[in-house]
């Protein structure tokens, strides 16, 4: 039990936070861009409308504001254990230094799902916007071709497409990536004001009446389903080394991107719902088609294209995250080496980053959308509430240690973050929890069969049996 709770060292950890082997390119401002080019994408570009149809009603919009406030809690404890350990890895090394190997292990397997399953929702997303642009041009794919298999169809290929482009650039180093990202997050912000701008002409008091025709069972639900839509600024905590300065950046950049993201989507959901009844948006291009049932042809080709383009910055920051928790876990020995290996040119760890993304290309291809962004949801809320019980830990074992910011109210506000996550836990669909389950005991095997025996905290005990065989 001893071993399968070994923690690592807090001066083990500043030590690998100051590596060289990432780049240090990134900002504040880099860092904000990065975080909100990770939360706004299909959350509000394409859960909005089938939430509010399917769930909530006008009421959508209370339940993005509660979704936030869960997500603030975790929030700022994540911009604590960003300013403290500024290290690769997110919830998976806050949970190695404050709880245990086997944990952290298992939160870091939780992650990868979170980050590929995101990936390829996003991507199923972006494909619904793609081929509504060509169909604007009568080149519209066959539906055969932008359908999974379970509607029908024989696979997304757009999605899977624009998930290796991304992959793509990504593996070219963060260097060079982050400014294409960076773009790519300006004409989102820019399309998504402009809908805003122009829907609020043609909002009708009248559509937000019945207000919650679900009731609170219905709020309640679809805060638990858009809670997805938050998720991104945790993606933050992943790039910590690669930094110039992560004990002020990271906080910054952790809260600002959360505090204008929350505004955006309540402004969305106010026009969205404003402009057409909520039982005519269960459909995954809801921006466009509002647009389009006004008359306003033109700027719903914008936003088509806008659309296209900001989502790209969706599939950029996850697949960035999802390799990073694997450089990380890689490094620590729990997966194989060959996840850590990162190119001499451009700094990027471009097998880790090939990997993902063509599992999430793959899934992206073939799985609902709708279940894929549950099974994100559960894992996100089980690590947000890891976190905040990081945070009590680390308190209470370090508590002189430097801090560039600090959680309020400790133990009170981390307890209600990691209440909130397990009250949105228990109103996701059963067969989500059925999943989730299976994808756990995987990583239990996975930990017993191969990382606890190579893991270099353990000091790799399946190597060393191997050299005494060989003498």
């Amino acid at each position: 039990m001893s071993d399968l709770l070994k923690k690592k060292s807090i001066t083990q950890l500043l030590k690998q936070g100051e590596s060289k082997t990432l780049e240090k390119t990134m900002g504040a401002f880099d860092l904000t861009l990065l975080g909100i080019g990770a939360v706004i994408g299909t959350g509000v570009l394409v859960l909005t409308g089938l939430v509010a149809a399917n769930d909530a009603g006008p009421s959508v919009i209370i339940s993005f504001i509660l979704a936030a406030i869960v997500c603030g809690f975790a929030a700022l404890c994540y911009a604590e254990f960003a300013s403290t350990l500024p290290v690769s890895g997110s919830v998976y090394t806050y949970t190695y230094a404050t709880i245990g190997e086997s944990v952290a292990h298992l939160m870091g397997w939780t992650l990868l799902s979170v980050y590929i399953l995101t990936t390829a929702t996003v991507a199923s997303g972006w494909s619904s916007y793609f081929n509504q642009f060509l169909e604007g041009f009568n080149l519209g794919l066959p539906k055969a071709l932008v359908t999974i298999p379970a509607d029908g169809g024989i696979i997304n290929l757009p999605a899977i497409m624009i998930t290796l482009l991304i992959t793509w650039l990504l593996s070219r180093g963060t260097k060079e990536s982050k400014k294409v990202n960076n773009f790519m997050v300006l004409v989102k912000l820019v399309v998504i004001g402009l809908f805003v701008i122009v829907g609020a002409f043609y909002v009708k008091p009248e559509n937000w009446t019945p207000f919650a025709p679900f009731g609170i069972e219905g709020i309640m639900a679809g805060s638990a389903a858009v809670f997805f839509a938050f998720l991104g600024f945790d993606a933050l905590s992943t790039s910590a080394e690669e930094v110039k300065n992560p004990q002020r950046d990271l906080p910054i950049g952790i809260i600002s991107s959360l505090v204008v993201c929350t505004i955006i989507y309540v402004l969305v959901c106010l026009v969205m719902t404003g402009v057409v009844p909520y039982t005519e948006l269960n459909v995954p291009e809801a921006m466009a088609y509002v647009l389009h049932a006004v008359g306003q042809d033109a700027v719903a080709g914008i936003v088509t294209v806008g659309a296209i383009i900001g989502i790209m910055a969706v599939i950029f920051a996850y697949i960035y995250a999802a390799t990073r928790i694997l450089f990380s876990m890689s490094r620590d020995g729990l997966l194989p080496k060959s996840f850590s290996k990162t190119n001499k040119k451009t700094g990027a760890p471009v097998f880790s980053t090939w990997l993902i993304g063509i599992i999430s290309s793959l899934i992206g291809g073939v799985v609902n959308l709708k279940e894929l962004s549950n099974l994100a949801n559960i894992g996100a809320l089980l690590t947000f509430g890891m976190v905040g019980v990081g945070i009590i830990i680390l308190r209470k074992t370090h508590p002189n240690l430097e801090r560039g910011f600090r959680v309020p109210l400790v133990p009170v506000l981390p307890l209600v973050s990691c209440l909130c996550c397990l009250f949105l836990m228990v109103n996701l669909p059963g067969s989500t929890w059925l999943y989730f389950s299976g994808w756990l005991v995987l990583g239990i095997v996975v930990y017993f069969g191969y990382s606890r025996h190579h893991s270099k905290l353990q000091g790799g005990k399946t190597e060393e049996i191997q050299k005494q065989k060989a003498n």
